[in-house]
């Protein structure tokens, strides 16, 4: 199983096909060494981790009946 399918199967994301026209999408390139990846993004000004803030599960995902304590 190539990783464009495995991502189709397990996320979702069908990346062999055009979000715009629904045209096949050609993959020609696969780039996998990390500090070429780190190079990319800190060209593009995306290397820096975005801060999220931590939260706590929604409270309908929640068992209030349960104590962690």
């Amino acid at each position: 199983m190539t990783w464009a399918q495995r991502l189709k199967r397990v996320f979702a994301i069908d990346i062999e096909k055009c979000e715009k026209c629904g045209g096949p999408v050609r993959i020609i390139a696969s780039i996998e060494d990390p500090d070429v990846i780190q190079k990319i993004l800190k060209h593009l000004g995306l290397d820096q981790p975005v801060d999220t803030p931590i939260r706590s599960p929604p409270s309908v995902l929640t068992d209030h009946s349960m104590t962690l304590f």
